[in-house]
C-alpha cells in the first residue's frame, strides 16, 4: 500500500531493449530532413507548369508521410508494460465497485468457432467480481444457429462451472484452457469429485 492509503491498481514498467529502435527512428528523421533540404534547394523556378505541380505534389506527399511517420514513431518511442494488481481493486473500492458491461462480438462461426466464443464468455462470467455488477453480452452479427445452440449449452454448463471457479479459485477461467493445463487434484476428495464431474460435462 502506498502513502496516504492510496492503493495503486497497476505498475508501469518500461520495455527494455528499445535502443535499436530509437537509433533506427533517429536515422529516418535525419533522412527526412535531407529530403526536405533537397526539395527546397531544387525548386523548379523556371520550367513548365507540369514540373512545378509535380514538385508540389511530391513535396505534399512527402510532408504527409513524414507527419504520419512522426505520429507512429512518437507512439512507439516510449513503450511500457502495465502490470495489474488483481487484489487492489477490492482494496481500493471495497463493496462500492462500479458496474461493468462486457461485449463479446462474433460474426462468422467458421472463422470464430462457437467453442472459442463460448469459452470467452464463460471466462468473463467467472471473473472475481460481484456477479450482480457484471454483465456479459454476446453479439452475433452472423446470426448463426450453431452459436445460438452453443450458447444454450454454455448457459447450462455455467451453473456448474461458475460455482466451481469461485470455490476453488480456478486459473485460467476458460474451461478449455483450464482442462488443458490443470492436473487432477489428488489430496482433496471433494475437489477431486467435483473436478471429474465438471470435466465430464465439459
Amino acid at each position: 500500500m502506498a502513502k496516504n492509503g492510496y492503493v495503486p491498481l497497476f505498475e508501469t514498467k518500461p520495455v527494455k531493449g528499445r535502443t535499436f529502435f530509437k537509433l533506427f527512428a533517429a536515422s529516418i528523421l535525419v533522412s527526412i530532413c535531407f529530403i526536405f533540404i533537397y526539395r527546397l534547394s531544387f525548386f523548379p523556378v523556371e520550367g513548365k507548369p507540369v514540373e512545378k505541380w509535380s514538385w508540389i505534389g511530391m513535396f505534399l506527399a512527402e510532408l504527409w508521410f513524414s507527419f504520419y511517420w512522426f505520429l507512429t514513431a512518437a507512439c512507439r518511442w516510449n513503450c511500457v508494460y502495465r502490470i495489474p494488481f488483481k487484489d487492489s481493486l477490492s482494496q481500493r473500492f471495497g463493496k462500492d465497485l462500479p458496474g461493468v458491461d462486457i461485449f463479446v462480438c462474433t460474426a462468422d462461426p467458421l472463422i470464430e468457432p462457437p467453442s472459442l466464443v463460448i469459452n470467452t464468455v464463460l471466462s468473463l462470467m467467472a471473473y472475481d467480481y460481484p456477479p450482480e455488477k457484471l454483465s456479459v453480452y454476446l453479439s452475433d452479427d452472423g446470426g448463426s444457429d450453431l452459436t445460438f445452440y452453443a450458447m444454450l449449452e454454455a448457459a447450462a454448463f455455467s451453473k456448474k462451472w461458475l460455482p466451481f471457479c469461485r470455490k476453488f479459485k480456478v486459473e485460467p477461467r476458460s474451461p478449455e484452457a483450464y482442462f488443458k493445463t490443470a492436473l487432477e487434484p489428488v489430496l482433496d476428495h471433494v475437489q477431486t469429485k467435483e473436478w471429474r464431474s465438471i470435466e465430464v460435462i465439459n
